[in-house]
């Protein structure tokens, strides 16, 4: 994360001469950093709305298709404006933080941020306007619970929900975001945690969130003895193209900058989806007998999600080996894992994104070392590898456990789950008085 770097390059120039030492202390911003930015911005905010909507919306039932695209719109709302009120604060306020000291601050920045205090049109964040910075991270926020819709479509209260993605974004999302992006004092950043686009803030935390929802609200009424296809996989096929060309703001823009590492995260992104795309494919032809559209576009997120956080470190050679593994472990994690345990992920949330997310954390502590293409510091690779296993470790148990207090809260307190009868009648009449499809 070019946080790590601009705090770094900071200090090197203060070292070097008084000349260099005053322009670190007065930065300013660089145009065509501050316009990549914008893009990148632009691109994340379409992975959620329209890229994620359709791409869930074509997976389920013809009668719940309004219901996941309204989930997405409204999570896209409500966490913008928690993320003003107090959210980019708790993720990334550094007050309090001291390297290697743990305390309050490792987990949870303060609020000194709330309502984005203090902020001005002359705010930096390195080269770029703080206002661009702070709207780009925002993106980030609005896909991690919109993912997890996914694994609990067509059987969550549209209220339970809302409260839902709010508290979790609070207490899971912002200090996991604040561990690993903050800098200094950090909890995993003080590990050396590597994630430059959020393996494991975004994929890792919403797969297994989408699994921990999963299980506590119970199969769909009749799976899986229920035939429950995709109503429209055209819808599917164009939001994994959305999300395709999203995710090159979703990497290259976690450079935060245009440059060099920008250049190659862009590269690797595209190698390593394009492997997973044909390692799930082939996967899936030699296990069913035909390759599917279904399949093809589930391998193409695999391999999004598993190479972003090596996007800043891995080279072309380790990007083509995370792809290729992600789509064949994504593919049987989706299928034969999920049957032989009977958890019914509806959309596939844990299969791709946690799994995905999980492989692509290990692999980077791999794949970061120069000695093996990569660009990152990376000099003893099994102990680099240990601490991936450390964050992946601790963002799974943390995750799970905030995750299932949250959820059995709000089950006691205002139910989870929609009727048996608004389950059959679907969620677009049930919940919202409208049809996605016409009689």
């Amino acid at each position: 994360m070019t946080l790590r770097k601009v705090a770094g390059l900071g200090a090197l120039a203060a070292l070097l001469v008084p000349s260099l030492s005053m322009a670190a202390d007065t930065p300013t911003a660089n145009s065509g950093d501050t316009a990549w930015m914008l893009t990148s911005t632009a691109l994340v905010l379409m992975m959620t709305i329209p890229g994620l909507a359709l791409f869930y919306g074509g997976m389920v039932r013809a009668k719940n298709v309004l219901s996941v695209m309204m989930q997405c719109f409204a999570i896209t709302g409500l966490i913008s404006i928690l993320w003003m009120l107090y959210g980019y604060s708790l993720a990334f306020d550094t007050d309090g933080m001291e390297k290697g000291v743990t305390n309050f601050n490792s987990f949870f920045g303060s609020l000194s941020k709330a309502f984005l205090s203090g902020l001005t049109t002359d705010s930096l964040t390195g080269t770029i306007p703080e206002s661009v910075f702070i709207t780009f991270q925002m993106t980030f926020a609005i896909i991690t619970p919109a993912l997890i819709v996914g694994a609990f479509a067509e059987r969550m209260k549209f209220s339970a929900m809302l409260v839902f993605s709010g508290l979790w974004f609070t207490f899971v999302y912002a200090p996991i975001a604040h561990m690993v992006w903050s800098g200094d004092g950090g909890l995993m950043w003080d590990w050396g945690v590597l994630d430059f686009a959020g393996g494991t803030v975004v994929h890792i935390n919403a797969g297994v969130a989408g699994l921990v929802a999963a299980l506590v609200l119970g199969k769909r009424k009749g799976y899986p003895s229920t035939p429950m296809a995709p109503h429209n996989l055209g819808y599917t096929l164009t939001g994994a193209a959305m999300l395709w060309v999203g995710w090159f703001g979703f990497n290259a823009g976690s450079a935060v900058s245009a440059g060099g590492t920008t250049g190659m995260a862009m590269l690797v992104t595209q190698i390593a989806t394009a492997a997973a795309a044909l390692g799930w494919m082939f996967a899936e032809w030699i296990t069913h007998g035909k390759p599917s559209a279904l399949g093809i576009a589930s391998g193409v997120v695999a391999g999004l999600v598993a190479i972003t956080p090596a996007s800043g470190t891995a080279g072309p050679v380790g990007a083509l080996i995370i792809g290729l593994a992600a789509g064949v472990i994504c593919f049987f994690s989706a299928t034969t894992l999920k049957r032989a345990l009977g958890y019914d992920d509806s959309l596939d949330a844990f299969g791709v994104h946690g799994i995905g997310g999980i492989v692509g954390a290990l692999l980077t502590g791999i794949f970061a070392a120069p000695s093996l293409g990569g660009f990152g510091t990376v000099e003893d690779i099994a102990a680099q590898f240990f601490i991936q296993v450390k964050g992946v470790a601790f963002t799974v148990v943390y995750t799970a456990v905030i995750t299932f207090i949250i959820l059995k809260v709000l089950d006691a307190l205002m139910g989870l789950r929609v009727s048996e009868e608004a389950e059959a009648q679907g969620l677009d009449l049930a919940e919202h008085n409208e049809r996605g499809y016409n009689l």
